[in-house]
């Protein structure tokens, strides 16, 4: 039996998408990668509030830096994260007060309004 395959090349980027979207308010650019993506994996390129530039390999395995550039996979797999968010904490601490200061606003904004809803 071969082994398994997850998504096609055009899920990926469908996937990808999604997941660019998901962070982009996280990152100072997020984009997909113009690297050849194929059946097992897709990349894209994300700048982090620091300024650093990434290139991240998403596959089956999770996510993984590929490059330390936009468009570059010269870094052999090391740590794969489960989620770009789990990525994103590990390379961005930006990311981490960003995040925060996101769920704070919105857990501010349903307070707001459950109070507003209440008030007659």
């Amino acid at each position: 039996m071969g082994e398994e395959k997850v998504l096609d090349k055009e899920q990926w980027h469908v996937e990808v998408s999604a997941v660019i979207h998901d962070i982009k308010n996280h990152v100072l650019k997020a984009s997909t990668s113009t690297l050849e993506s194929t059946d097992d994996f897709v990349y894209f390129n994300i700048t982090t509030l620091e300024g650093n530039d990434y290139c991240v390999q998403m596959s089956k395995n999770g996510f993984v830096i590929a490059g330390n550039h936009h468009d570059s996979s010269s870094f052999e797999p090391a740590e794969y994260f489960e989620t770009p968010y789990s990525l994103l904490d590990h390379i961005s601490p930006k990311y981490r007060e960003s995040f925060a200061r996101q769920l704070i606003d919105s857990l501010s904004a349903l307070t707001e309004n459950n109070f507003a809803g209440d008030v007659k």
